[in-house]
């Protein structure tokens, strides 16, 4: 099987080493990176050193530039990926739409890895549309594609470093789930299925912004009362929204929702966490963001999570408490206040 991914990233360079490391017939791999001084320093050294220093490429990992489309059409590295039978796009949300449509023309399975919410976007006609995720994008841009999304949760070091950890598959498109699951499941990586696209997206993003929560949580000591308390009506708010959203409340309780929600909400590998533990300590939001040297997508979702929830009727006070520390309209102290200020109610 011939696996090219696209965007060499901390993700996608794990997924790559993952699957270069496959049992039984191995696959053909390749890994795309758009920054062609980084391809030829990976090339010379076998090691992503800006985003896993500590993982040594295997020999078998080929190693491309995906180069700028300049306006071409198509792109001019579609030719090249002629012989891959699954194609996985390792970009950030920022760049999926601009993804999808270099590929709507592929005929086999085109699946992305990012979690969240596109930003707000200023439509030609000057109207403001509403912030999408990714099944969303690909619907608009690249409908005729065999889409699906891989989620759940996982560090990349961890799987980079071949430790247990178990993702989902998921699509509409059953061949597009047997692709994933051929792909990647393995010894050291479970890959379930699951047509519940809508459900594994939401999961995916909302727990993003949840995770800022946790770490603002911990970064206050706020104790280990407060965090499970937190998770789990976050949890509560995550599935709300999925449900209003379309998707199965079962789903939440799976990897997608409750398993990616309680790795980064408590793991100190979590960029979001990261990005609650810094705003707690004092730090500024672009302080904060400056640090990591990665894309904390909840930064980038919050105002879109709960700007959706809102005009489905959907209440998301933690989501809402966050959204409002991103944006400078409370502190840490007032979010936290604002959350215990509210009143007694049924848990539901």
């Amino acid at each position: 099987m011939h696996i090219a991914i696209i965007g060499a990233g901390a993700w996608g360079t794990a997924l790559a080493v993952s699957a270069a490391a496959h049992p039984g017939t191995p696959h053909e791999v390749s890994l795309w990176a758009r920054d062609a001084v980084q391809v030829d320093a990976m090339r010379r050294d076998r090691v992503n050193q800006r985003y896993l220093p500590a993982i040594e490429l295997p020999p078998s990992l080929v190693l491309r530039h995906w180069p700028d489309p300049g306006g071409a059409t198509p792109h001019p590295a579609l030719p090249l990926l002629g012989s891959a039978s699954l194609i996985v796009i390792a970009s950030p949300m920022a760049a999926l739409r601009g993804m999808l449509e270099s590929l709507r023309e592929c005929s086999v399975p085109v699946v992305w890895l990012c979690k969240g919410f596109e930003q707000v976007r200023t439509d030609p006609d000057g109207a403001a549309s509403v912030g999408l995720m990714g099944h969303e994008i690909q619907a608009q841009v690249a409908p005729a594609l065999h889409a699906g999304v891989l989620s759940g949760p996982s560090f990349a070091q961890e799987v980079a470093q071949g430790q247990p950890a178990a993702l989902v598959a998921a699509s509409a498109d059953a061949g597009v789930r047997a692709a994933l699951v051929q792909a990647f499941h393995g010894p050291s990586l479970r890959i379930y299925a699951s047509d519940d696209m809508v459900g594994v997206e939401v999961g995916g993003a909302v727990k993003n912004v949840l995770s800022i929560a946790s770490g603002l949580c911990d970064g206050l000591q706020l104790g280990l009362n407060a965090r499970a308390a937190l998770i789990t009506r976050g949890l509560h708010e995550m599935t709300r929204f999925g449900v209003a959203l379309g998707a199965r409340a079962e789903t939440f309780m799976g990897l997608s929702g409750l398993g990616d929600l309680v790795l980064t909400a408590t793991g100190d590998l979590s960029r979001n966490r990261r990005v609650g533990l810094a705003l707690a300590s004092g730090k500024t939001l672009a302080q904060a963001v400056q640090a990591l040297g990665h894309v904390a997508e909840g930064v980038y979702c919050a105002r879109t999570v709960v700007q959706r929830a809102q005009s489905l009727g959907v209440d998301m006070p933690i989501a809402a408490a966050v959204d409002a520390l991103l944006d400078g309209r409370m502190d840490p102290a007032q979010a936290v206040a604002a959350l215990m200020a509210r009143e007694a109610r049924d848990e539901v």
